[in-house]
């Protein structure tokens, strides 16, 4: 067994949360470790509606803290990464007898404009739904709309770039490690690790773990700690269709839904609309969820309910589905549950301390992670400040108005790349298409073609700098290409990855 590493802090998880922790403390001066049991991002982190926002509806349960911190944040990560977060409007059209009354609409946008400390982002305006552009795909019931501001991201880059940034910054990341251990030895841990992929076992010594293994922050406990009797998330499941694009118009939808619930239709990936969320509790392992034909019938139904082109179940191109790891608060319905996030500490002393994260939102990762790090310092002492409000994540060195500039820059530098190409390598890599396609001055130089954009120098760079091993971490977490890309195309990409692994 190889020799043991000593950390301060080994994190459990490499979703938004584990990878965000990751990197803040390792920023301040601390040694760490993250050992994740699968891919980056494979769990819920890479199954969200994709959106930074506030969380309007949870106005409505009175989540006053949680929905403040997340408006303060879509800015700031904006900021950070303004290559896979940009700003979106959303139109919410109502009508006279419908769910809420416009005088509880007005009132809840009027809490979303001020409450948050908004700078940038364009505040709500009143739509004659008769007139704007954003009236012409819904049924003409709906003669008036409220559009608003928030903002989407790319949820499995922003995940994997802050393990790109943590690792540039010092930190030990371990993908396909699944932690199958953890005891303690006096002051320290002594956390085992198996490397899914070669069998190996290592060992660790910690001065602290941070678990962060989302829906399965209870499982670890469990299997790794030997601890009985855990309960302390509710597993809730939600769903999202993908169908071709239903409109044009470059905004998304809020619709209301009868049973009080709501779902998002939001422009996706140029030719495609995204159908979500559906919430229901799930029992099963979060490892095994996938849409059932009961929520395909919701999601459809509810979107028909507006469009004036109805959604099918034969119009759906993807699916996906995640599973959210709520603290469980007894609340009685799925979508009442809190979706704020609880952080406990278990141990005493300055050594062998663990760390629980329950809960959280890719829009409050950051703010988690600052939480989490005043968890740390009260065991471990403090080191550096908090820094990563005015940071910046790998490719991000931009302003938040600056993406277009960036896609003239790469497009004179590298004229035979089609436009849409080039606005998506900036979408995804941000400034960092510089050393990506170095050295490269015609297509020839791209590389083996797999199918619809995608070349083997993307590929080599997921590879070497992103952990990629298979086509399904390149094609439907790294890219979404897999929307372009058939079961051939897919087969031969996974036999080169599987020929040029690092």
């Amino acid at each position: 067994m190889p020799e043991q590493a000593l950390y301060d802090v080994f994190v459990i998880g490499g979703g938004i949360n584990g990878c965000g922790i990751a990197r803040d403390a390792v920023g301040r001066g601390y040694k760490v470790a993250l050992a994740e049991a699968k891919d980056f991002a494979s769990g819920t982190s890479s199954a969200a509606t994709k959106l930074i926002h506030g969380g309007l509806r949870y106005l409505e349960y009175y989540e006053f803290r949680l929905v403040r911190e997340a408006l303060m944040e879509r800015e700031v990560l904006w900021a950070m990464a303004p290559h896979i977060i940009w700003p979106m409007r959303f139109v919410l059209p109502f009508h006279k007898g419908g769910i809420r009354p416009a005088w509880l609409i007005r009132l809840g946008l009027f809490l979303y404009d001020h409450l948050g400390g908004r700078k940038l982002l364009p505040a709500t305006r009143t739509l004659d739904m008769r007139r704007d552009p954003a009236g012409k795909p819904l049924k003409p019931l709906f003669t008036k709309a409220f559009e608003y501001s928030d903002g989407w991201v790319d949820d499995a880059r922003m995940v994997v770039l802050n393990a790109r940034d943590a690792e540039q910054r010092g930190a030990t990341i371990l993908p396909r490690s699944k932690v199958i251990g953890a005891r303690r030895e006096k002051d320290f841990w002594e956390v085992e690790v198996l490397d899914t992929a070669s069998g190996v076992r290592s060992s660790h010594r910690a001065r602290m773990l941070v678990n962060a293994a989302g829906p399965w922050v209870d499982t670890v406990l469990s299997q790794a700690f030997g601890k009985n009797q855990v309960h302390n998330v509710r597993l809730v499941q939600g769903s999202h269709i993908v169908v071709r694009k239903k409109f044009d118009d470059p905004r998304a939808y809020f619709f209301q839904n009868p049973d009080n619930r709501i779902i998002f239709a939001i422009p996706y990936e140029n030719d495609f609309t995204l159908i979500g969320t559906t919430d229901q509790d799930y029992k099963g392992d979060a490892r095994d969820v996938k849409i059932t034909p009961q929520e395909i019938d919701y999601l459809c139904n509810a979107a028909s309910e507006y469009f004036a082109e109805p959604v099918r179940p034969e119009d759906i191109v993807w699916s996906y589905s995640g599973v959210r790891p709520l603290f469980d608060d007894g609340a009685s319905a799925a979508q009442e549950a809190t979706r704020d996030y609880v952080l406990k500490l278990e141990g005493e002393g300055t050594g062998a301390v663990l760390l629980n994260i329950f809960g959280g939102k890719l829009t409050t990762y950051r703010r988690l992670a600052e939480h989490a790090l005043e968890k740390i310092e009260q065991v471990l002492g403090a080191k550096g400040r908090p820094w990563t409000a005015k940071s910046n994540l790998p490719g991000g060195d931009f302003g938040v108005h600056g993406y277009e500039n960036e896609v003239e820059a790469l497009k004179k530098a590298h004229p035979y790349l089609e436009t849409v190409h080039a606005r998506r390598l900036v979408r995804l890599y941000g400034s960092e298409w510089r050393p990506m396609l170095e050295g490269r001055t015609s297509a020839a130089d791209l590389g083996q073609h797999f199918g619809s954009d995608v070349y083997a120098f993307e590929i080599d760079w997921l590879m070497t700098r992103e952990w990629a091993r298979t086509a399904e971490d390149v094609l439907w977490r790294r890219t979404k290409r897999g929307l372009y890309l058939g079961s051939a195309e897919a087969a031969a990409l996974d036999e080169y990855m599987a020929h040029h692994a690092p």
